[in-house]
């Protein structure tokens, strides 16, 4: 069932404060709700769950802002040839719940991670809406990696990505971003700059571009379709 398009973006929120009202490290709030309102309240106004390392939920609005610009990714030669060829398959919400708890267990992550089981919940349940979605890529017919995100109009948030078959990840993040490419999508949020995303041409911009961005990109009629 396609997801319903959401409103335009109102210039204040009834949950939040302003984003620009954060904390130096950018930090909102602490407490409240993973319910859809409170999720897709947050995504609108440039927010982001993120709990602390004892589980305590806050909320998080951080300033610079990294983005992926769709029209300077960049994909590393021999990556291009691993995504032509076909040592991986790669779907569209086949399992969204496996690559979530990929993205929780993965490597060092079981016991480490931020994607607590409320969390973990909320999004399923954002997914079965129709508002987040997975791209996974499968080795041998086990799935080896992964992405996972919230969409809404021409904006998607990417959550988190895994792997457990070399590259498997990044093949994914190479058609998922192919995909919102062509299905005009205009503001790729990460939240935060890693080295892994900086290998990609990923920037930062100061968050009062990020939401200016941001408003104009819930104006599009965009919806995230299939692979």
């Amino acid at each position: 069932m396609p997801a319903p398009r959401p409103r335009a973006r109102s210039r204040t929120s009834h949950i939040f404060p302003p984003a620009d009202a954060a904390s130096p490290d950018g930090l909102i709030g602490i407490g409240g709700e993973l319910s859809t309102e409170w999720l897709l309240d947050a995504y609108r106004h440039g927010i982001f769950p993120w709990p602390f390392s004892d589980g305590h939920l806050a909320w998080w609005s951080p300033d610079p802002r990294a983005v992926i610009e769709l029209d300077q990714f960049h994909v590393p030669r021999r990556l291009a040839r691993t995504c032509r060829g076909d040592r991986f398959e790669v779907t569209c919400n086949r399992d969204f719940e496996s690559v979530i708890d990929g993205c929780a267990t993965a490597g060092d992550r079981e016991h480490q991670t931020w994607i607590t089981p409320d969390l973990r919940e909320a999004y399923v349940r954002l997914h079965r809406q129709g508002h987040a979605h997975s791209v996974e890529a499968w080795h041998e017919g086990r799935l080896a990696g992964g992405i996972y995100g919230v969409a809404m109009a021409g904006l998607f948030s990417a959550e988190s990505m895994f792997y457990r078959v070399s590259e498997a990840s990044k093949v994914a993040l190479v058609r998922l971003v192919d995909h919102l490419e062509a299905r005009g999508y205009a503001l790729v949020d990460i939240q935060q700059l890693t080295a892994h995303t900086l290998r990609f041409g990923a920037v930062e911009i100061p968050r009062r571009q990020y939401l200016k961005r941001l408003a104009a990109a819930l104006e599009l009629p965009v919806t995230f379709g299939t692979l």
